[in-house]
């Protein structure tokens, strides 16, 4: 990044990204206003949004959600300025607004994807109009400092988050240890135990939809175990399929494993590669897919 402001001191910046669904039957403005069960579940998508598109669990903090009639506002503080570029390059290429519909559409138990409407801004300038100036959109979002502290609404609902996630570790010894004997032909996922089975068109398009430019991460984690993915190998594919997309480098890495791997090309490796690569709101949709097909 060519900003000096980048290169010197602790950095951070604010922006807002504004959310509306553009389903009649669904409005998330009210949802989170008007329903503390709907406020949770929004808050969660928002934050699976974020770990999704900055790839990593820091980096930044919601310091408020509000009514930006018709909009949600969702006010996210930058402290790290590679979480920053790396949200700014999801929110370019379509995997934020995808993350968004995705999370909304399992959360909310819809029988499809939401389909949301999102604008980004630093200040007064609007992000979504100079996407195309990386540089440009983080400088506007480092002078764009946060005006409060962190809401007092936000810390609760990180409260109710944590504990929502720490639940399963609380319960008897008895239970864990039950728990803890997975059959060979499964895995387990957040406290549950799944079938292990091959991965499937399904899933390989499943994937390639959702993972966006974090695909050679993942490429490197499976490559921890698979000899066809190791060293240069996702770089090859990312070389190869440059022109034709981040879907279709993806389609093809996940390909490539399962040409590979063949009958040990599982579900349960995919999703630990995603755990491994902070996201789990991927391998949520992946998983919960198959359960109900």
């Amino acid at each position: 990044m060519a900003d000096k402001a980048v290169d010197c001191g602790p950095w951070t910046g604010c922006a807002v990204m504004f959310l509306q669904s553009l389903s009649p039957a669904v409005n998330l403005l009210s949802l989170y206003k008007d329903q503390e069960e709907g406020k949770f579940i929004i808050f969660k998508v928002i934050k699976l949004t974020l770990i999704d598109s900055a790839g990593r669990l820091d980096g930044y903090e919601i310091l408020k959600v509000h009514d930006a009639d018709p909009f949600l506002g969702v006010e996210v503080k930058f402290v790290d300025v590679a979480a920053c570029q790396q949200f700014l390059q999801s929110y370019s290429s379509g995997a934020v607004h995808q993350s968004l519909s995705q999370h909304s559409g399992r959360l909310l138990a819809l029988p499809q994807e939401l389909r949301v409407e999102t604008q980004l801004k630093a200040s007064t300038h609007i992000l979504d109009l100079c996407l195309d100036k990386p540089e440009l959109c983080l400088q506007h979002i480092h002078l764009s400092q946060p005006e409060r502290l962190c809401d007092e609404e936000i810390d609760r609902l990180e409260q109710l988050l944590e504990n929502q996630a720490l639940r399963p570790a609380v319960r008897s010894t008895t239970v864990a240890q039950e728990e803890s004997q997975v059959p060979g032909n499964c895995f387990k996922f957040q406290s549950r135990v799944f079938e292990d089975r091959m991965l499937t068109p399904a899933d390989v398009q499943s994937f390639s939809n959702g993972v966006g430019r974090q695909w050679k991460n993942v490429g490197r984690a499976l490559g921890k175990s698979c000899r066809a993915l190791k060293g240069p190998a996702v770089d090859n594919l990312a070389y190869e399929y440059e022109r034709e997309g981040l879907y279709e480098q993806a389609y093809q890495l996940l390909s490539r494993f399962i040409q590979a791997e063949g009958r040990q090309a599982k579900l349960g490796r995919l999703v630990k590669a995603l755990e491994d690569c902070k996201l789990t709101g991927l391998a949520e949709n992946i998983v919960e897919a198959q359960q109900r097909e």
